[in-house]
């Protein structure tokens, strides 16, 4: 059967006119004629009895016909649903993301998505940066912002920009007035930090290890914010994405230049390798290059 059929079957059968049936659809009557016998070939008999004053419904036509407009509501439905979806009237994304980018720059391309397309729901997961890379891996989200994978299987990297690390003082720290930092100089004082397996933490660890320094952690926790807020009650230091800025100076720190080494680290969008994006996605993408733009110097 095809929807032609169905829907030429349906006309003739509400109306028990060929000719009505003609006009509804803006068929010839020849076309009609050609679309109902092929449904009644394609089903093995007849669906209609037509004489030339009437035309009525075999019983095998009375059973089909309940049937048919349900087929046609349930097509038509989900014709109306991917339309809405293709023209992002309807839809929703999943985005996975890694707490500095979370905190910090995604709410602010999330508010230009939404005034763009405010139909579209966009679901946010909040983890660490090996598990955006996994989640995306696994199909669970279509995207994620991360930084660039040790190893691109599985998934494919599109880059946006590079990001460095920066100290995190308290206001009152006598390093607090300097234009920029090294990191002896930093670790001279207790160090605050993300715990494993944080990527931000890995990166500074493999960092001071190429110099033969360990990285000396005084205190932990598993979120940037009550990092931030160690620092600027005078617990002692730590070092982020410069990404971060912003969200440091709010808890009360601040943020000066890192050096020697400078940690340096380039952050994207991550996808399925080769996967298709739906329209929404793409367009979330599209959002995402656009704003999350490195604007810190």
């Amino acid at each position: 059967m095809t929807i032609k059929q169905l829907r030429a079957f349906q006309a003739v059968a509400q109306t028990l006119s060929f000719t009505q049936a003609c006009e509804r659809l803006h068929l010839s009557q020849p076309a009609l004629s050609l679309a109902i016998k092929g449904l009644e070939e394609t089903l093995g008999g007849a669906l209609l009895i037509r004489s030339t004053r009437s035309v009525r419904l075999t019983p095998e036509g009375e059973t089909l016909l309940p049937m048919a407009k349900r087929l046609l509501t349930d097509w038509d439905n989900a014709e109306d649903l991917l339309r809405q979806r293709f023209t992002l009237q309807l839809g929703r994304v999943a985005v996975a993301a890694m707490p500095s980018i979370a905190c910090n720059r995604l709410p602010r391309a999330l508010r230009v998505f939404r005034e763009q397309f405010p139909k579209v729901n966009v679901t946010v997961h909040d983890v660490i940066n090996e598990q955006v890379i996994d989640m995306v891996r696994q199909q669970q989200v279509e995207l994620g912002v991360a930084f660039e994978p040790e190893t691109s299987e599985g998934v494919d990297f599109l880059p946006l920009f590079d990001d460095t690390f920066v100290a995190v003082v308290a206001p009152e720290s006598p390093l607090a007035n300097a234009g920029a930092i090294d990191w002896n100089a930093l670790l001279d004082h207790d160090f605050i930090t993300l715990q494993r397996p944080s990527m931000v933490r890995i990166l500074m660890e493999q960092a001071l290890a190429l110099r033969g320094t360990e990285l000396p952690v005084a205190f932990e926790s598993h979120q940037l914010a009550t990092v931030g807020r160690m620092v600027a009650s005078g617990l002692g230091v730590s070092a982020v994405p410069a990404l971060c800025r912003e969200q440091m100076h709010e808890l009360g720190a601040r943020c000066l230049p890192l050096h020697d080494p400078q940690i340096r680290r380039t952050v994207g969008v991550v996808i399925g390798a080769g996967q298709e994006l739906s329209t929404a996605a793409r367009a979330l993408y599209d959002v995402l290059r656009n704003t999350l733009q490195q604007t810190d110097p």
